[in-house]
């Protein structure tokens, strides 16, 4: 991804570290990712019935994450309260995503690797909302 060298071609300053910032605008995007093929997998599962909250929490996890990816990647008229809002919505979203999937990872692989993703997203963002502070 060319995010990093997005965040270091910012004209202006930006008062969080570019790397810290890049880093975590990767794991969203990655995290939005697992999360939509996730639960798509799901839905070409035999017992899709099982895992409707599953593919849910899923989407929901992805729009937030895309959403954070968003705002993160926008500078000029900076609002840390927004900032906090979005990365605390994502730690949320990403550690009910990652205890959904994991509860379903011993029987689809594609829940293991989507819990893993929303385990990262989810410290990326805690990270980089205690730096904010």
């Amino acid at each position: 991804m060319q995010t990093a060298a997005m965040m270091e071609s910012y004209p202006a300053e930006i008062n969080l570290d570019r790397q810290q910032l890049a880093r975590t605008v990767d794991a969203l995007l990655q995290c939005a990712q697992a999360c939509t093929a996730c639960a798509d997998a799901c839905l070409s599962e035999e017992m899709v019935a099982d895992l409707r909250k599953c593919i849910r929490t899923d989407l929901d996890c992805a729009d937030i994450c895309v959403a954070a990816a968003n705002v993160l990647s926008r500078h000029t008229g900076y609002d840390a309260n927004i900032t906090r809002a979005v990365l605390q919505a994502c730690v949320t979203a990403c550690k009910a995503c990652g205890d959904e999937c994991e509860a379903h990872a011993g029987m689809h692989e594609h829940c293991r690797i989507c819990a893993e993703a929303c385990r990262a997203c989810e410290n990326a963002c805690a990270e980089l909302l205690a730096a904010i502070g």
